[in-house]
């Protein structure tokens, strides 16, 4: 029998020989939460979560959108496709178990280590990137004679990379924690695999206050944080709006902003309890903490294929940009066959309606940042 334990979204799991059986309850919650995620959820998710990432890169690198909050967006976007692509992955070892157990067990086997790192590496850039946001976001609301100088492109970007790089050096730890082994089994005469503990990852004087450290810099940390950063901002911009007056650019771009943050705030809640709680590891908890951690990683996988939908939907520029790069070259293809029909007046017509378009895009542009 293979035992399957999927938690963090990266492939927890203890491989039992055939002659061993199961009969505890939560098994099946384990398995029900397992199979509803894995095959149900993470697609529905990540398929469309992943496009959303790169069209998101695509806008946000584009020369109109060249502001400072770009920069951390699209530094997010590309921490949310490393994460959609992680789950992704999830999602395509639980189908392959579930067709061929065998080939299923050996992949998951030697894919943990690997993704287990990639989980975490992914989950705190993610953190500390919002915390940016918020951070730049703030200063620009509640400090804006300070904002020129502080919420600059090349900070940005600065402070981007510097994320990534210490939060890779920082989750190194967690990809040698674990090691799959191969286990076998004289009464069947088979082997079968089994992940466990390193050396390292048994060395509790190191791991033990190092998780600690780890779960407090992924999610207690940025939660405290956010919260009160984006108390501050919510203030701030209920006092100074002018009751019956339109919100400008930049109110709303903030409120978009707000509003990344407190999903956020509602899916990394749940991920920083359990790491209060059951912190110390995932292989030797038991299978109702599994489940219950399955369900906690769904959160994050639909908070990284949100960020686009919601892009969309509150800025104008955004959404102006997308439509700039996805239809210039099919609208410039009908463009001169037009004005081959219609000789020079209809080319000087749109010569203005691009003059028009341009100023209208600048405009755009001073609201965004």
């Amino acid at each position: 029998m293979i035992d399957l334990q999927g938690t963090n979204n990266s492939f927890t799991m203890v491989s039992l020989c055939p002659n061993e059986t199961h009969h505890k309850r939560e098994d099946n919650f384990f398995a029900t939460a397992q199979f509803v995620t894995g095959v149900i959820i993470y697609p529905i998710l990540c398929f469309p979560g992943i496009v959303g990432s790169i069209f998101t890169l695509l806008v946000l690198y584009h020369k109109d959108m060249a502001t400072s909050t770009s920069v951390y967006l699209s530094a997010l976007a590309l921490s949310d496709l490393i994460k959609l692509l992680n789950d992704l992955m999830y999602f395509v070892v639980i189908l392959l178990v579930r067709i061929d157990p065998v080939k299923g067990q050996i992949t998951m086997s030697k894919l943990y280590p690997y993704t287990h790192y990639i989980f975490n590496v992914a989950v705190c850039i993610t953190a500390w990137l919002t915390v940016s946001i918020a951070l730049e976001r703030y200063i620009s609301v509640c400090h804006p004679a300070k904002a020129k100088d502080l919420c600059t492109i090349p900070r940005a970007r600065a402070v981007s990379v510097s994320v990534f790089i210490v939060m890779i050096i920082l989750t190194i730890p967690s990809a040698l924690r674990y090691e799959a082994v191969e286990i076998h089994d004289s009464l069947t005469n088979r082997s079968c695999f089994e992940i466990r503990q390193s050396v390292f990852g048994r060395n509790q004087s190191f791991i033990v206050p190092y998780i600690w450290i780890q779960n407090s810099l992924r999610s207690i940390v940025p939660l405290v944080v956010l919260i009160f950063l984006n108390a501050r901002i919510i203030n701030e911009i209920r006092r100074e709006r002018v009751k019956g007056k339109s919100l400008s650019g930049k109110t709303r771009i903030t409120i978009m902003l707000v509003i990344v943050v407190i999903v956020f705030l509602v899916c990394i809640t749940p991920d920083a309890v359990m790491s209060m709680f059951f912190g110390f590891g995932y292989i030797d908890e038991t299978d109702h903490v599994k489940g219950i951690r399955e369900i906690t990683d769904s959160l994050l996988a639909l908070n990284s294929a949100f960020n686009f939908v919601l892009y969309c939907s509150m800025s104008q520029q955004f959404r102006g940009t997308f439509y700039k790069i996805f239809c210039i070259t099919f609208q410039h293809s009908k463009r001169q066959q037009h004005q081959r029909e219609r000789g020079i007046e209809n080319g000087r017509s749109c010569v203005l309606k691009v003059i028009v378009n341009n100023n209208q895009q600048r405009g755009l542009q001073e609201t965004y940042v």
